[in-house]
């Protein structure tokens, strides 16, 4: 059991997280709970075998999340000078974004309301 404040607790931490490499996108156009389907398949995995997984998922966020995960991995290389063959996905999450509210026109002068979801896609990567 830890011991100490709950302050110096959570500092000791989060001290490893502001150093970690990452990528986001926001105002990506695929819904948070489709985003997340994916996101889930790559979670823990290898970076190497994540993009392999991503280039064969014939999902709707597949694309923007493959794209954003080759960005950590550059971010990794160029920014932290981490070793590629190391990494792996420790966190992935999409938080929901603004809706856009479409009207869809149907019979009699009615009107269907259509939201377009958007989200905001995270990924945090590590070394093991």
């Amino acid at each position: 059991m830890a011991k100490g404040h709950r302050s110096q607790i959570k500092r000791e931490r989060n001290a490893n997280k502001d150093t970690r490499p990452k990528a986001k996108v926001s105002y990506a156009r695929v819904s948070p709970t489709k985003a997340k389907i994916v996101l889930d398949t790559i979670k823990g995995k290898d970076v190497g075998s994540a993009v392999g997984i991503l280039n064969y998922t014939p999902r709707n966020g597949a694309r923007i999340i493959e794209k954003l995960l080759k960005s950590a991995i550059a971010n990794a290389e160029n920014n932290s000078g981490l070793d590629p063959a190391k990494l792996y996905v420790e966190e992935a999450f999409a938080n929901k974004g603004p809706t856009m509210k479409r009207i869809r026109p149907r019979a009699q002068g009615r009107a269907y309301r259509i939201e377009k979801k958007s989200s905001h896609i995270t990924i945090i990567l590590n070394e093991r």
